[in-house]
């Protein structure tokens, strides 16, 4: 028989500085170490070059993710470090401007959340940046209300993303808010290949 968490719990890292996502993959390596199953769910993040989706599969069995979202024409070559993330903006979702895709692709991710965490097979699910699906009306609170309701026992989810509504505060056991107090941005440092994708 494996070993168990005590407790699952409900954390939300949220907030307009960086190191949600950061925080949440820690968590991930963390639990690993102790041969706890992870499954992380990445939400509008359909980008194929982010150094998580390469170091992860070398952490298998323990940890398992799945990215939904837009893809990236230029993902190979920012993958191999030949090229690097230009800001094209063609991966990304902007408010206002949802698709049909975008939606079903989040259905899929929200309904893939479901089977995981009620599966009972996890220690640890991560919704990753499944707050800004809500923004963006990709998924509803209910549904996220219903998943953390009926979660068994000893899963313990994270979710993360900015400007957490108070329904999804109320139902967490752990709210972090990260704060932006200064970033490379503002030098007009960009994303770097490696640090933050």
């Amino acid at each position: 028989m494996r070993q168990r968490l005590e407790r699952g719990l409900v954390q939300v890292y949220s907030g307009d500085g960086k190191g949600k996502t950061t925080a949440a993959l820690g968590l991930a390596l963390r639990a690993a170490g102790h041969e706890l199953n992870v499954f992380i769910i990445q939400f509008m993040k359909g980008v194929s070059y982010s150094g998580e989706l390469l170091s992860i599969p070398r952490l298998a069995p323990f940890i398992k993710i799945k990215s939904f979202g837009r893809g990236c024409p230029h993902a190979a070559a920012i993958r191999s470090g030949y090229s690097k993330c230009t800001g094209c903006g063609e991966c990304f979702i902007k408010p206002g401007e949802t698709s049909e895709s975008d939606v079903k692709t989040a259905n899929l991710a929200i309904e893939l959340a479901e089977k995981v965490i009620m599966s009972d097979e996890y220690d640890l699910v991560i919704l990753d940046e499944v707050v800004n699906a809500l923004h963006y009306n990709l998924v509803t609170i209910e549904q996220l209300e219903t998943i953390v309701g009926n979660k068994p026992k000893l899963v313990e989810i994270v979710l993360t993303g900015r400007d957490v509504p108070q329904e999804i505060k109320e139902i967490a056991d752990l709210v972090t808010e990260m704060k932006m107090i200064k970033h490379p941005f503002e030098k007009g440092i960009d994303s770097r290949w490696g640090i933050e994708y």
